[in-house]
């Protein structure tokens, strides 16, 4: 894997415009300190006051272009849409009818798709780490502004989510709840370390690449469903998908307006995103039992190296997504200069090298025995990792 400690901040190309709504600490402390505020070991607030202003004067491109990507409460589904009705003289013919399309889904999808549930129930941590960001954060809890606005209909969107996965896991009889749950509820404790500095720059870049890369998991959950005979959960893992292609778009249109009115600032951005790795959400995933279960061996290592194996996400898919951005932002186009230049044949070349160091990690793991672990949410069951 590439290094995560080359480190780049942003810096200010230029003095940023007076404006009447430019918070006054924000704005005194970035015109003030040398460099980038550091507390424990995590750099803060690394937006300076002329890109602050380019936040601000791209909030009407959110409302014009971000906004209408969300969809109307009425027109979404719900998660009772797929799930059978309590209330049905016939609910408990349903139930074993579902417990008998998902008995002849393998342990391994089982796991990934577990992994995949409690990242999405841990939802109230991407909110927080949304709010972070300078600029764009929701002062108020109940803010009229667009950036708030989305925030909190995003994550309304995504809410059903991880409630439909549950729900369908549980009625399955599959999933040992009580560990999903008690992973849940360690995750949302822990939180998430994505590197975004407090920075929308950084944060945007950041769930520009992770909205498109949990697209591409679930849409692969929906084929391997369908494969397996569970045409309701590949249509539950489908729906999905496409809900996260909406939030995808609506993620890489900030950054398009931001490459637009700041090529440099977003390049540098990117490139500084691309050069830390993208952190997945639930890296911090504990189950307080897979150590002991398994010899000290990690629980979300253990988890990414199923999706990896069973094509559901892997390296290959990161490199994609890599690519992906690179076409949408038209990064090789780009007339930059300094420190941007050099992020932007960085972020070009790193697709295929990123491949090659994958394939040459590949080719290592073959030579060596296949290992097994053990996995709390599927009753201790072993399966290769």
């Amino acid at each position: 894997m590439l290094s995560l400690n080359n480190h780049v901040a942003i810096g200010a190309t230029k003095k940023a415009n007076s404006h009447p709504l430019r918070c006054s600490t924000v704005a005194r402390a970035s015109a003030t300190k040398k460099g980038p505020i550091v507390m424990n070991s995590q750099i803060l607030h690394s937006l300076t006051p002329a890109r602050l202003e380019c936040i601000r004067n791209i909030e009407d491109k959110v409302e014009k272009t971000v906004l209408p990507l969300l969809k109307p409460v009425e027109k979404c589904w719900q998660p009772s849409d797929y799930l059978p009705d309590p209330k049905d003289a016939d609910f408990l013919d349903k139930v074993r009818e579902l417990r008998k399309r998902t008995s002849n889904v393998p342990d391994d999808y089982i796991v990934v798709f577990v992994g995949d549930m409690i990242t999405e129930e841990a939802l109230p941590t991407y909110m927080a780490m949304v709010n972070t960001l300078d600029g764009i954060r929701d002062e108020t809890g109940a803010s009229p502004t667009a950036w708030a606005r989305w925030t909190r209909a995003w994550v309304a969107e995504e809410n059903r989510h991880g409630d439909l996965m549950n729900k369908y896991m549980y009625l399955t009889g599959r999933v040992n709840m009580r560990s999903v749950e008690v992973t849940t509820q360690n995750l949302i404790s822990s939180g998430m370390d994505p590197k975004t500095e407090n920075n929308p720059y950084l944060g945007f870049t950041y769930t520009s690449f992770q909205e498109r890369a949990t697209k591409i998991s679930h849409g692969n959950t929906a084929r391997q469903a369908l494969e397996y005979g569970d045409e309701v959960l590949a249509k539950i893992c489908g729906t999905i998908a496409s809900d996260e292609s909406r939030h995808e778009i609506a993620y890489q249109r900030i950054i398009d307006a931001l490459f637009e009115i700041d090529p440099e600032g977003a390049m540098i951005a990117y490139g500084d995103m691309m050069r830390k790795q993208i952190v997945m959400p639930a890296h911090l995933m504990n189950d307080n039992e897979h150590e002991n279960l398994n010899g000290g061996r990690n629980l979300f290592a253990d988890f990414s190296a199923v999706a990896d194996r069973t094509g559901t996400y892997t390296a290959h898919d990161y490199a994609d997504v890599m690519d992906h951005l690179n076409a949408r932002w038209r990064v090789s186009e780009r007339k930059v200069s300094g420190e941007a230049a050099e992020l932007q044949d960085f972020v070009m070349k790193l697709p295929n090298r990123f491949r090659k160091l994958t394939e040459r990690s590949k080719a290592r793991r073959t030579k060596t025995k296949p290992v097994k672990a053990q996995f709390s949410w599927i009753f201790n069951h072993a399966i290769q990792v």
